[in-house]
C-alpha cells in the first residue's frame, strides 16, 4: 500500500477508536473486515499505531495541538507504527517540520499527565498504592505485552513444544513461573501450527496461569470455574485434573462460553461441562451448594491489569463503573463461596490493579464469613513448586498473603488472587 493510503487507513482507524463505543480490538477487527485487502504488514501497521495512539493519548493530544490537518491524522503520525523515511514519505512540508519539533520534545519537560499517560482517577490511587513503583509500571503500561502461551499438560510437555515451536521458526522461552508457560518473541501467526490445531498450545498470559495453578484442583474432584468466559483458566484446571473428577464451567455470558466450544475440542478434555447461568444466584449453582471441592472466582472487574493489551480501558472505564463492579464482585463472591464443602479451596481473583477490587473485597469477606480461612497464596505457590513465589505475594491479614502480580515487576498483565478453605 502507498504510504500516503497507509496513513489515511491509521488515521481512520484511529478515529473510529477514539469514539470509545466499543471495544478497541472489536473496532480493529471490524476494521480488518470490511478491508480484506489489507496484508498482515499493513495490518501490523494500522493495529500498532492506533494502540500506541491509545497508550499515549494525553501526550499526543498535546503534541497535535501545534500541528495542521484533522486531529486524527496528527494523532496517527505521531504513533505511526513503521520506518521514519517511509511515514514521512506520506507527509508534507508543514508536517514533516511539525514532527521533528515534536521529536525533540524531551519527557523530562512533560507534564506529569504527559508523562503517565493514564486518568487522574486512576494515576492517583496507583501513586498512593506504590509510591516510587508508579513511574516504572507507568513506564511499563505504555509498552506491548509480550505473547504467551500454555502448554496442555494433558497431552504435551513444555520441553518438546518448545523444540517444536523452535523447528518452526518460533523462538519461545520457558516462563519464570509457571510451570505450563512459554513466552514467544514477536507476534507470529499460530492457528495453522500443528501443535495449535492438535491443542497443545493456547495463548494464555503466565499471570492467568498462575491462578488455575494456585487452585490446585485435584484428579476426580468436583471443580467449579464461576466466571468463565472464554475458558481459558477452565482449560487449564481441567488439565491440571487429568481430565477426570466434574468441572463446570459457568458463565452468564453464553455467546463467551460459544467460544470455548472450539478450544475445548482441541484440548482434548471431556471432564468440562459449560453451563450458561442467568445470575449468581441461579437454580443451577444453588443445586451444587455445598458440594463442590474447588472454586474458582474470576471475577468481572474493570481489566485495568491488561492495559498493556487493551490501553482503551483507561479511558472507557470510569470511577462510577468501578463502584459497580464492587457491588458486583462482593455479591458474586458470597454466592460462588455456597457451593464449597467443607475443606474445599475458594480462589477470588481479579485482572485489576486496583486495591477497591482486590485486597478490600478479600478483606471484607473474610470479615463477613468466619467460617472461610484465608491461606498464604505464597506458601501455597512454593508447596507447588514454583520458583521465588514469595515475590509473587504481597502481605494481607494476619497470617495470609494475597498473589500480586504486576507488569513491571514479574512481566504479566496485572493479576489479584485471594485463597481461603471452608472450615471442616
Amino acid at each position: 500500500m502507498h504510504p500516503k493510503a497507509l496513513l489515511d487507513a491509521c488515521a481512520e482507524l484511529v478515529r473510529l477508536t477514539l469514539t470509545f463505543e466499543h471495544p478497541a480490538d472489536s473496532v480493529v477487527s471490524r476494521f480488518f473486515r470490511d478491508n480484506r485487502a489489507l496484508g498482515p504488514r499493513e495490518r501490523a501497521t494500522l493495529a500498532e499505531t492506533t494502540y500506541t495512539v491509545l497508550r499515549k493519548k494525553l501526550l499526543f493530544e498535546q503534541l497535535a495541538r501545534s500541528g495542521s490537518g484533522p486531529k486524527e491524522r496528527r494523532l496517527a503520525i505521531l504513533g505511526f507504527h513503521g520506518p521514519r523515511d517511509f511515514l514521512k514519505s506520506a507527509l508534507n512540508d508543514q508536517e514533516k517540520t511539525w514532527l521533528d519539533q515534536c521529536d525533540t520534545v524531551q519527557p523530562d519537560d512533560l507534564m506529569e499527565r504527559h508523562r503517565h499517560n493514564l486518568p487522574e482517577w486512576l494515576a492517583g490511587p496507583l501513586k498512593a498504592q506504590l509510591d516510587a513503583g508508579f513511574w516504572p509500571l507507568a513506564e511499563s503500561l505504555q509498552q506491548g505485552a509480550p505473547l504467551d502461551l500454555r502448554v496442555n499438560a494433558l497431552a504435551d510437555k513444555r520441553a518438546e513444544v518448545q523444540k517444536e515451536l523452535s523447528a518452526a521458526g518460533i523462538k519461545a522461552v520457558a516462563t519464570p513461573y509457571s510451570p505450563w508457560g512459554l513466552r514467544v518473541d514477536g507476534k507470529p501467526a499460530l492457528t495453522k501450527l500443528p501443535a495449535f490445531v492438535r491443542g497443545a498450545i493456547e495463548v494464555q498470559d503466565e499471570g492467568s496461569q498462575l491462578l488455575a495453578l494456585l487452585l490446585d484442583a485435584k484428579r476426580g474432584e468436583m471443580v467449579v470455574d464461576f466466571c468463565a468466559g472464554a475458558g481459558g483458566k477452565t482449560l487449564a484446571i481441567g488439565a491440571s485434573m487429568r481430565n477426570t473428577g466434574r468441572l463446570y464451567a459457568f458463565d452468564v455470558s453464553a455467546h463467551r462460553l460459544d467460544a470455548l466450544k472450539p478450544r475445548l475440542a482441541r484440548s482434548g478434555l471431556s471432564n468440562v461441562h459449560p453451563a450458561a447461568i442467568a445470575h449468581e444466584r441461579d437454580d443451577r449453582v444453588k443445586r451444587l451448594a455445598g458440594k463442590i471441592d474447588r472454586v474458582l472466582v474470576d471475577a468481572p472487574c474493570s481489566g485495568l491489569g491488561t492495559l498493556r493489551r487493551n490501553p482503551d480501558l483507561k479511558w472507557r472505564q470510569s470511577p462510577e463503573a468501578l463502584q459497580e463492579l464492587v457491588a458486583k464482585q462482593t455479591a458474586i463472591l458470597a454466592s460462588a463461596a455456597r457451593l464449597l464443602k467443607p475443606g474445599g479451596r475458594l480462589v477470588y481473583a481479579t485482572c485489576s490493579v486496583l486495591p477497591q477490587e482486590n485486597e478490600e473485597i478479600a478483606q471484607a469477606f473474610s470479615a463477613a464469613h468466619s467460617d472461610f480461612v484465608p491461606a498464604d497464596a505464597g506458601e501455597l505457590l512454593t508447596q507447588l513448586k514454583v520458583e521465588n513465589a514469595a515475590q509473587l505475594c504481597s502481605g494481607g491479614e494476619t497470617g495470609t498473603g494475597y498473589l500480586r502480580l504486576w507488569p513491571h515487576l514479574h512481566q504479566t498483565d496485572g493479576f489479584f488472587a485471594a485463597v481461603w478453605t471452608r472450615k471442616p
